[in-house]
């Protein structure tokens, strides 16, 4: 009689032990279940990508003297000797560039618009344009004649079937001391348009020379930072890219405390913006041109806090920032000679090497969730 406990015990375990089976079996194939659904899911997602680019072109001169214009450095008599020959070369090369600017994620297709800086005209623009490489994508350009004496301006490249525009002005540059008025400089070229079906907008900028001292390029600042304020004030869903050559590292004053561009997401307060290139400089140790053997990064694309994810929150409803990348190919790069390793340009102490720029082209990816 008393082994019966014990039986009743030994079925009462081996009984539950079939029922743990049963049970288990049941929360792997409903786990299983709950994976293959998240994973179908997940596989129903799908997204669009686009770049937006900037590139300073370095000097890019025709070879006529425009009125009232100091391009005579770029004349075929000038300190350069430049000829058709030579302009010839540089809208080739620089299409090159262009052309492959944000291919490494998007191939073949590259960028939806492009600032650029140190264009001395439209025609430079329409003859960039014309080159194969940007004619095959029918790339277009914005541009408008700015007041700086040696006639470098910022223009806008954009591929009109990935960038629909409508609205283009130049806000000028504006000193704040009567005796400055005399040099004139490029002002901010203001861009609006669609991309994605949204309203966005690109100020294209060219802060005053290193050599000009801290103060314009913090004058300059301000002056963006007004313009942004003012195009969010307009329409708080517009995303604003600030672009261009800031004769600047993100470190600088001008660019981190008067324009509020900051290094981290979760940095960037009201009226801040956001700055990818600062950690590209300060952690990766490179940027867009040398100078005595050490890198900077002047050349920026700076983000309104609208094409922002925060760590908390991924919602790609909207256009939202993805990465930043600085654009490399060997052919850019000088290989031989004291110089080796440094952005090839066109022209050093005089010699004519056929090159591309002083500084590297930057691009920054933008993704989008599909509607399926």
């Amino acid at each position: 009689m008393q082994q019966i406990p014990i039986k009743i015990t030994i079925f009462a375990n081996e009984n539950q032990n079939l029922l743990n089976l049963i049970t288990m079996k049941k929360l792997l194939f409903m786990l299983t279940v709950v994976l293959f659904a998240c994973q179908a899911a997940n596989a129903q997602r799908s997204f669009s990508v686009y770049a937006v680019g900037f590139y300073n072109l370095e000097n890019l001169f025709d070879t006529e003297h425009d009125e009232g214009k100091d391009d005579h450095e770029y004349l075929p008599d000038g300190g350069n000797k430049w000829n058709e020959l030579k302009y010839s070369h540089k809208l080739h090369n620089l299409a090159t560039v262009l052309s492959e600017l944000g291919t490494d994620k998007l191939p073949n297709i590259g960028c939806a618009f492009i600032g650029v800086a140190e264009v001395e005209n439209a025609r430079c623009l329409a003859d960039l344009c014309n080159e194969p490489e940007l004619k095959s994508r029918n790339f277009q350009f914005c541009h408008i004649e700015g007041p700086d004496k040696r006639g470098v301006d910022c223009g806008l490249l954009y591929n009109p079937s990935l960038f629909k525009v409508r609205d283009t002005k130049l806000v000028p540059y504006v000193y704040e001391e009567e005796k400055d008025t005399a040099k004139l400089t490029r002002g901010f070229l203001t861009v609006s348009g669609t991309l994605a079906g949204e309203h966005v907008t690109a100020v294209v900028c060219h802060l005053p020379s290193r050599f000009r001292g801290s103060y314009y390029r913090e004058l300059g600042a301000r002056q963006i930072k007004a313009l942004k304020d003012s195009l969010l004030a307009d329409d708080p869903q517009c995303k604003v890219f600030v672009m261009g050559d800031m004769n600047d590292d993100p470190i600088n004053k001008s660019m981190y405390e008067v324009l509020g561009a900051k290094e981290e997401v979760e940095l960037v307060g009201e009226g801040d913006m956001y700055n990818p290139w600062y950690n590209t400089l300060v952690k990766q140790h490179t940027g867009t041109l040398k100078y005595d053997g050490k890198w900077n990064l002047f050349d920026q694309i700076i983000l309104s806090p609208n094409l922002l994810n925060t760590n908390k929150v991924k919602d790609y409803s909207t256009l939202k920032f993805w990465k930043n990348e600085i654009f490399r190919r060997d052919y850019l790069f000088q290989t031989t000679g004291r110089y080796k390793g440094n952005p090839k340009r066109t022209h050093a102490g005089g010699v004519w090497l056929d090159g591309y720029s002083d500084h590297l082209p930057v691009c920054v990816y933008l993704v989008k969730e599909k509607i399926q």
